[in-house]
């Protein structure tokens, strides 16, 4: 029996595809003006949950128990009742919100289409009129140029809140968000957070809230529940939960979120420096207290693997010309790890492409491994950057779907040449080795491997050719935590065992604190701060990256009185 502010109750909800149990037996609530996070690893159920709650499952899924949404049973609904249903009382915010999105069409256009099904709109100006209301809700600063935008012309966060303000279109009492904050800026994470606690506040609609990350079930959710293997293992008041969690599935995704302070207790501080904060008119950057002796000594009795001064690149475009990075500078030494932080837009991977020849930059000095590929010839310079390893953002689109494992891995060596099959074999398995993955695993495909095991994949074939610089672009960004503390462990012991340099691009900055040695912040292509990474992420000299810092969501902090409730 419902109370009278339960929006949504799901009692003994089961979904089986192909005789295989998705969901098993998932008792949960949603209330009026609350958040409910429905959270766990992938796999876990969670999406299928919300799909099969609002009659979006897969063909061939079969759906039993109860799903109520004020008190009317949603299973075994039509097709079309079950439109009828979403169209005026539901909203779904899906995990990417360029896939909800026509590439081809304007943001006007889409909301046109939305509303005249949502809210019986058809006339063209009052589509507009309401599409402009709903992009103002959502806090778009231009919601015209917003609308007269195609999705591509948009930055993540604007698509984000395009889609939440589509979600909206009906006045729905139910909000379903989807992973809404998934490999997001810790910034427009922040500003997408606490979008969702104002509109819980003002509309008084209930949120099912579906999410990996319990730092972000922390800062907003005020029920839990942590989904394992389609099963609920644990259920109650965020606050108590987290405070003292029973089940040790929820203590171990607790145990995985990364914490800044814990990360930078662990954070080698190799060279002894203090943080750096580069004034936006200069080039050079002054160290604000000098290491001593010793610790001068150890920094500077080996040569840096890369040694960069006044780094710039210039993208030049139809519509004008664009700075992506404005005279960016840095070293680093075998074994060590490079942190570069910041938002999307500042730099981060340009400054990586830049490094692996992949984009034309200006530099006043540009060497790797002792060596400047601009002065060498073409075969010389191919062998020089050879020494530059990639790990991209997305290891399913980087890796070939049709190859091997082992083929992948081996890849790398075919095209250097010189190097016989059962080399490669030999090599393919000790870089498999490194990375803690079986032997066996030579002949699966990219699809047979979980998230984390591709991702594992891509640092071995990275790792094959035995770089000197190992460049990772958001490896992490779209992992579980669990999975995502696993991987990086993995890095760390790859990078004890051959020694290499390491530069790691991410925007999550306790995931930088937990591995890097040393961390430059970007902002607008300009480095604004520099130095180890305990004083540039625990003793921050610059206000961006105190900004930075303030938007890390933290599962505890409203344990202490903090965060966002709803």
């Amino acid at each position: 029996m419902s109370t009278p502010d339960e929006l949504l109750v799901l009692h003994d909800l089961q979904v089986a595809i192909a005789g295989r149990g998705i969901v098993s037996g998932l008792d949960l609530s949603v209330h009026a003006g609350r958040i409910t996070a429905l959270v766990g690893e992938s796999g876990s159920g969670k999406s299928m949950t919300a799909l099969a709650t609002i009659g979006l499952q897969p063909r061939g899924a079969h759906v039993r128990g109860s799903a109520q949404l004020d008190g009317e049973e949603l299973v075994g609904r039509s097709a079309l009742e079950m439109r009828r249903i979403r169209s005026g009382r539901i909203g779904m915010i899906f995990q990417e919100p360029g896939q909800s999105l026509s590439p081809v069409m304007k943001v006007s256009t889409g909301f046109r289409h939305v509303l005249a099904v949502r809210e019986g709109i058809r006339s063209r100006p009052r589509a507009l009129a309401r599409a402009r209301e709903l992009l103002v809700s959502v806090g778009l600063p231009d919601p015209d140029r917003t609308a007269a935008s195609y999705p591509h012309e948009l930055s993540g966060g604007e698509l984000q809140r395009v889609v939440i303000a589509l979600a909206l279109s009906g006045d729905p009492s139910l909000l379903i968000a989807d992973e809404p904050t998934t490999a997001l800026d810790v910034t427009v994470q922040r500003g997408i957070l606490d979008l969702l606690v104002r509109i819980v506040r003002d509309r008084q609609i209930g949120v099912l809230l579906i999410t990996h990350d319990m730092g972000v079930v922390g800062e907003i959710a005020d029920e839990v529940v942590v989904l394992k293997d389609g099963e609920a293992v644990e259920t109650g008041p965020v606050r108590q939960v987290l405070a003292a969690p029973v089940a040790p599935y929820s203590q171990a995704l607790l145990a995985a979120v990364p914490r800044l302070a814990e990360s930078l207790e662990r954070a080698h501080d190799v060279r002894g420096g203090a943080a750096r904060s580069v004034d936006a008119e200069r080039t050079d950057v002054a160290v604000a207290e000098a290491p001593d002796a010793e610790d001068s000594a150890t920094a500077t009795s080996e040569p840096p693997v890369v040694r960069v001064e006044e780094l710039s690149v210039e993208y030049h475009r139809r519509s004008g010309s664009h700075l992506a990075l404005d005279r960016v500078g840095l070293e680093i030494r075998r074994g060590e790890i490079h942190g570069l932080v910041g938002e999307s837009g500042s730099g981060k991977s340009t400054w990586g492409k830049a490094l692996a020849g992949l984009v034309p930059a200006q530099a006043r000095t540009l060497e790797l491994d002792g060596v400047d590929p601009r002065t060498l010839g073409a075969t010389q310079r191919r062998a020089a950057y050879a020494k530059v390893g990639l790990v991209f953002q997305d290891p399913a689109s980087s890796l070939n779907p049709r190859r091997t494992v082992g083929w992948s891995i081996g890849e790398p060596l075919q095209l250097a040449g010189g190097t016989s099959g059962t080399q490669i074999d030999q090599r393919v398995r000790r870089a498999l080795e490194i990375v803690r993955l079986p032997a066996s695993y030579v002949g699966r495909l990219p699809h047979e491997l979980s998230g984390g095991q591709r991702q594992r994949v891509s640092i071995a074939r990275a790792l094959i050719l035995e770089p000197a610089l190992l460049i990772a672009d958001e490896p992490t960004s779209a992992l579980d935590v669990t999975i995502q503390a696993h991987v990086i462990e993995v890095l760390r012991d790859a990078i004890e065992a051959t020694r290499f340099a390491c530069v790691f691009i991410s925007h999550d900055l306790a995931v930088v604190g937990s591995l890097a040695d040393h961390v430059t912040v970007l902002r607008a292509g300009r480095a604004v701060e520099q130095g180890t990474a305990r004083e540039v992420l625990g003793n921050p000299q610059h206000e961006y990256t105190r900004a930075l810092l303030a938007s890390v969501p933290d599962p505890e902090r409203r344990l202490h009185g903090g965060g966002a409730a709803a």
